[in-house]
This record gives C-alpha cells, sequence and structure tokens, in this order.
C-alpha cells in the first residue's frame, strides 16, 4: 500500500512538471510580444514563476526517487508509455 501511494505521488509530481513545462512554453512564446511595457512585464513575471514552480516540483520529485534511480528511469518509461510519448 505504501509503495503504490508513493508512486502515485511521483506520478502526479510528473504530472504537475508537464502542465508547468506547457504553461512555462506557452508564456516564453508571448514575452516581448506587446506594445505594451505593463503586459511584457507581467508576462515575463508569470514565465519566471512558472520556471521556479518546474523547479521546486522537479527538486522534490527528485527527494522522492533519489536512491532508486533505475526504477525511477522504469517507472518513468511506463508512465511515458501510457501516455503515448
Amino acid at each position: 500500500m505504501v509503495d503504490d501511494y508513493a508512486h502515485g505521488r511521483r506520478d502526479g509530481l510528473r504530472l504537475a512538471l508537464s502542465i508547468l513545462a506547457a504553461e512555462e512554453a506557452k508564456w516564453a512564446a508571448l514575452l516581448g510580444e506587446s506594445a505594451s511595457w505593463r503586459t511584457n512585464s507581467t508576462r515575463a513575471i508569470r514565465h519566471k514563476t512558472l520556471q521556479v514552480a518546474q523547479a521546486r516540483v522537479q527538486t522534490a520529485l527528485n527527494r522522492m526517487t533519489r536512491g532508486d534511480s533505475a526504477e525511477a528511469d522504469a517507472e518513468l518509461a511506463l508512465a511515458l508509455e501510457k501516455l503515448g510519448l
């Protein structure tokens, strides 16, 4: 039961990372596109916030999978296969 719970937590963190990466890419494409300095500033702040959030989630995921990198690689490959990536 504990193993399933930890597996679910890692899957959740991986899902969060992929969502943050997609959002970060969206805001990266919009940086500097507006004629308004305020809009550009807001977009830059959102972009940086998403980068920081990604780093924090990645750190949490790394702490959970620190000791078993072979198992984590297999788990990641299985999760990507399920998603069709």
